[in-house]
């Protein structure tokens, strides 16, 4: 008797947690876990759904759905992959690092179930790395989407360029380390004068919309900086509402800011819902989950991994450049190709002496062999 109450009340829980999607049922065998946002997050949780959702209708798949944790912890992720395994998932998908320690469990505990890890590496709590046969651990290529960011941004003709990343974590790196290389190789092409560009670079330390933030934002607004790539975060949120007070710009991260202010020109994205369709569909179609299986894989220009946005949700016919003064689509693509080609060999790591990873202004300039470009670190 104790077990078929204990039953119950697991089945009534995992109900609980369960908000809508393509399907009201509460069995399904593709299930989404979102993180701290939702799925209208305009982030990580709105572009892996949307994935999910193509493929699905797609392919004809309406046992589809998502979850929304009570607790956003490693515990409670935990609880809500518990929960949609009991509802039937087999295959699951985590956005972001924060599910990192949760999968890392999960894999071990659900042996049957095929796990999406985004933009992470199952590991322990006290970093202990290991992705099993049953986990893909998809990653990209950053320093490609910093690198794309960087180089529309001095072709638009902004001489004067600001980066604030939020703590020194590989993405962030790599977004900052490509956006000065893109900074780098546009310069070059205008034929522009050594120093040319100025940047000013700066982790602000955390990820959060703070009053702090935007006061560093002000700040290097009024000293002159034209835009800024906002690449940690909420600390975005910040940089729009001083960008917005100054007139000035913002460069977006992961997904498409634009949505979010008017002073967002482009954003650094990540493909997430091109990712997730691409694993799903060797799950479903191809048989070739062993591409993914047990290990990292990179997505970048070659397969629709990172980009600036080129087309403005709702409206087909709008013009996803029009925040710029002069770069466009078709300048567009053709940087773009010499990305997706693997003409352009960028650094995605440089060695530091710092032990958080904050390189110095020499660091920046002799590791990614800055001529062009004059770097100021804060």
């Amino acid at each position: 008797m104790k077990k078929i109450i204990a039953l119950v009340l697991t089945v009534a829980l995992a109900c609980m947690m369960l908000t809508g999607c393509g399907t009201k049922n509460t069995s399904f065998q593709i299930a989404l876990i979102t993180d701290k946002g939702n799925i209208d997050d305009k982030s990580f949780n709105q572009g892996s759904w949307e994935g999910v959702e193509a493929f699905c209708k797609a392919n004809k798949i309406k046992d589809y759905q998502y979850i929304k944790p009570e607790d956003t912890s490693d515990t409670g992720y935990l609880a809500a992959i518990d929960n949609a395994v009991t509802a039937g998932a087999k295959v699951i998908v985590t956005p972001g690092y924060l599910f990192e320690v949760p999968v890392y469990t999960a894999q071990t505990k659900y042996p049957e179930v095929k796990f999406i890890l985004l933009d992470g590496a199952p590991h322990t709590a006290d970093y202990v790395y290991e992705t099993k046969s049953n986990v893909a651990s998809i990653m990209y290529a950053e320093e490609q989407s910093g690198y794309l960011a960087g180089y529309a941004a001095v072709k638009d003709g902004y001489t004067k360029l600001g980066f604030m990343g939020g703590m020194a974590v590989p993405a962030v790196q790599a977004f900052g380390y490509g956006y000065l290389q893109g900074v780098e190789a546009a310069a070059t092409e205008l034929g522009l004068a050594d120093g040319a560009i100025t940047v000013t670079y700066h982790y602000t330390g955390d990820f959060a919309e703070t009053d702090t933030n935007k006061a560093m934002a002000k700040t290097m607004y009024q000293e002159g900086t034209q835009v800024i790539f906002a690449c940690g975060g909420s600390v975005g949120k910040s940089v729009m509402s001083a960008a917005n007070e100054a007139d000035a710009k913002v460069i977006g991260v992961d997904v498409d800011q634009r949505y979010d202010s008017t002073t967002v020109i482009t954003s650094a994205t990540k493909g997430l819902g091109a990712s997730v369709q691409a694993v799903l569909e060797s799950i479903y179609n191809t048989n070739s989950w062993d591409t993914y299986a047990g290990k990292t894989t990179y997505f970048d220009a070659s397969n629709n991994g990172v980009g600036l946005p080129t087309v403005v949700i709702g409206d087909e016919k709008a013009n996803a450049f029009d925040r710029f003064n002069s770069f466009d689509k078709a300048a567009y693509d053709e940087v773009y190709a010499t990305l997706a080609s693997g003409s352009i060999d960028l650094k995605r790591t440089l060695e530091v002496a710092d032990p958080n990873g904050i390189a110095t202004a020499e660091e920046l300039t002799t590791g990614l062999n800055l001529k062009k470009v004059a770097v100021t670190v804060r």
